[in-house]
C-alpha cells in the first residue's frame, strides 16, 4: 500500500477516537442523506421540470437522474467503505491524487456547500413567512428580503434565524442532531406520503396525454429531448446524498453502514419523487406546474376539503428545510476539520471540543458566514453557484475507483463497484455531461474561485500540508 494511503488510512483511525465514532447507524445515516436530497427539489424542482421540459414524462426523468446518480452512488460507496474518514471527495482525491487534486476539489466544496445551505436558508425563510402569514402573523417585507434583487429589503431575518439554529444544534452535538433530524425526515416523509395517498384519489388520467409532450423544435422542449433536459434539472436535487460519506468519522462500523446509507438515500428518494411526479401531473397539468410551491397547487385543485393537508405541506417543507440545511452545514464543517487535519488550513479549524465532541471553532464560523449570506443574498444568485462544483467531486469520485483499484489493488474493500470500469466510467460521463449544459457565468464564478484557492495553496497549504503528511508518516513508524 502506498504511504499516502496508509497514512490517511491512520488519520481516519484517529479522527473516529476525537469525535463520537459511534453516533451514527445505517438508519441515521440514510435520514441524513434523505434530508439533504428530499429538500427544496421535491418542493418545487418537480413543478419546473415538469412545465418546462418533460411534461408528465417528468418522471422517467427523474428515473434517468435517479441512475445516474446511483452510479455516483455506488462509487462513493467503495471510497467511503474503504477509506472511513469525514472529508468524503476531498479525502477521497486526497488519497487517488494527491495533495494539489485535494485541494482542488476541497477549495471547491466548501464554496459550494455555503452557498447550497444559504439557498436552503433562504428558501426556509420563504417558506416560514407565508406558513406565518397564513396563521395571521406578517413579518414586515423589509425584514424578510435582503438589500439586493428586485425584491430588495434590508436583511432577510428569518434566513438569519434557521441558520443559526441548525448552527446550535451542530455544536451541541452528532447525536443531539442526527436525532432531531430522524424526527423532522419521518414528519415530511409521513406528509409527502399522504399527498400522494390523497391525490391519487383526485388523478385524472387526461392530464397524463400525451405522456410525453411533442417536441417544439428546439432541445429540451419536450419530447425526448425534454426528457433528458429535465433530467439535467431534477439531477441537482440528487446531490445531498454526499453528505452521508462526510459522516464516515462518525459512524458505526461505516465499512458496512456508509455503502448502505448511500444507495439507500438514492433508492428512497428516486421512488418518492417519482411518485410525486405522478400525483403532481395527473391532478394538475403540467403547463400549470410552473409555480414556486406546485404541490399546494395540486391540493388545491384537488378541492377545498383538502386545505388541511395544504397547511400540513407548509408545515412539511419549513420544517424538512430545517434539515436540510442542517445536513448541509454539517457537511461543510467536516471538510473544513479534514484539510485542517491535514494542515492545508489552520489549526483552529480541526479542533474538536471536548465535552461537544464536535469542531465548535469550524461550526460557528460555517454558521457565521452563512448566516451572512443567506441574510444578504437573493436566492437566484445563490442558487446560480451551487451545481458545478458537485458535479467536479462526482468526476473525481468516479475517476478515483479506477485509479485506486490499479495503484492499490491489495487494499481491502469491504464493498467493490460492480463491473468498475462500466459503471464508474458511465457516473463519470454522466457528470461531465451535466457540467457541459451549465450557463459560461456559472463557469467563470467557479474559475475565479479556484484562482483565490490557488493563491492560498501556494502561500500556505502546499507548506503546511507537506509537513504536516511528513509528521504523520513519522509517527507510523
Amino acid at each position: 500500500m502506498g504511504d499516502r494511503l496508509d497514512t490517511i488510512l491512520v488519520q481516519a483511525r484517529k479522527d473516529r477516537r476525537r469525535l463520537d465514532g459511534s453516533a451514527l447507524g445505517a438508519f441515521s445515516l440514510t435520514t441524513l442523506g434523505i434530508a439533504s436530497v428530499v429538500g427544496a427539489g421535491i418542493f418545487v424542482t418537480t413543478g419546473t421540470a415538469a412545465a418546462q421540459y418533460s411534461g408528465p414524462a417528468v418522471v422517467i426523468s427523474f428515473v434517468v437522474a435517479g441512475v445516474a446518480a446511483a452510479l455516483t452512488a455506488i462509487c462513493y460507496a467503495e471510497l467511503a467503505a474503504m477509506i472511513p474518514i469525514a472529508g468524503s471527495t476531498y479525502s477521497y482525491a486526497y488519497a487517488a491524487f494527491g495533495v494539489f487534486m485535494a485541494w482542488f476539489i476541497g477549495w471547491d466544496l466548501l464554496l459550494e456547500y455555503l452557498f447550497a445551505a444559504s439557498t436552503v436558508a433562504v428558501g426556509w425563510a420563504g417558506y416560514a413567512v407565508s406558513l406565518l402569514d397564513s396563521l395571521g402573523i406578517h413579518v414586515p417585507h423589509d425584514l424578510a428580503n435582503p438589500p439586493f434583487g428586485s425584491d430588495s429589503g434590508i436583511v432577510n431575518v428569518p434566513a438569519l434565524i434557521v441558520v443559526a439554529g441548525t448552527t446550535l444544534l451542530l455544536v451541541v452535538g452528532t447525536r443531539q442532531s442526527a436525532g432531531v433530524n430522524n424526527a423532522i425526515v419521518a414528519l415530511k416523509i409521513a406528509v409527502l406520503l399522504l399527498f400522494v395517498a390523497v391525490g391519487a384519489a383526485a388523478v385524472d388520467t387526461a392530464n397524463w396525454s400525451p405522456f410525453i409532450p411533442t417536441n417544439e423544435g428546439d432541445f429540451g422542449d419536450f419530447g425526448v429531448s425534454g426528457i433528458i433536459r429535465g433530467a439535467g434539472v431534477v439531477f441537482f436535487a440528487y446531490v445531498g446524498f454526499d453528505a452521508v460519506s462526510t459522516a464516515a468519522g462518525e459512524s458505526r462500523n461505516p465499512q458496512r453502514t456508509v455503502p448502505i446509507g448511500l444507495l439507500a438515500t438514492v433508492l428512497i428518494s428516486t421512488l418518492l419523487y417519482v411518485a410525486i411526479g405522478l400525483v403532481l401531473t395527473g391532478v394538475v397539468p403540467y403547463d400549470k406546474l410552473n409555480v414556486a410551491d406546485p404541490l399546494s397547487e395540486a391540493v388545491k385543485a384537488e378541492g377545498s376539503g383538502a386545505n388541511w393537508l395544504d397547511e400540513a405541506l407548509g408545515v412539511a417543507a419549513v420544517v424538512g428545510l430545517f434539515s436540510t440545511a442542517l445536513v448541509t452545514f454539517y457537511g461543510q464543517t467536516r471538510i473544513l476539520m479534514r484539510m485542517s487535519a491535514d494542515g492545508m488550513l489552520p489549526p483552529a479549524f480541526g479542533r474538536v471540543s471536548d465535552r461537544f465532541k464536535t469542531p465548535v471553532f469550524t461550526t460557528i464560523v460555517c454558521g457565521a458566514a452563512g448566516a451572512l449570506v443567506a441574510a444578504l443574498v437573493p436566492i437566484d444568485v445563490l442558487g446560480d453557484l451551487v451545481s458545478i462544483g458537485t458535479l467536479l467531486a462526482f468526476v473525481l469520485v468516479c475517476a478515483g475507483v479506477i485509479v485506486l483499484r490499479r495503484t492499490h489493488p491489495d487494499v481491502e474493500r469491504p464493498f467493490r463497484v460492480p463491473y468498475v470500469h462500466v459503471v464508474a466510467g458511465l457516473g463519470l460521463l454522466s457528470a461531465l455531461g451535466l457540467m457541459a449544459m451549465l450557463p459560461i457565468d456559472t463557469w467563470i464564478r467557479l474559475v475565479i474561485w479556484l484562482l483565490i484557492g490557488l493563491t492560498i495553496f501556494f502561500t500556505y497549504a502546499r507548506t503546511h500540508t507537506n509537513e504536516k503528511f511528513a509528521s504523520l508518516a513519522l509517527e507510523e513508524e
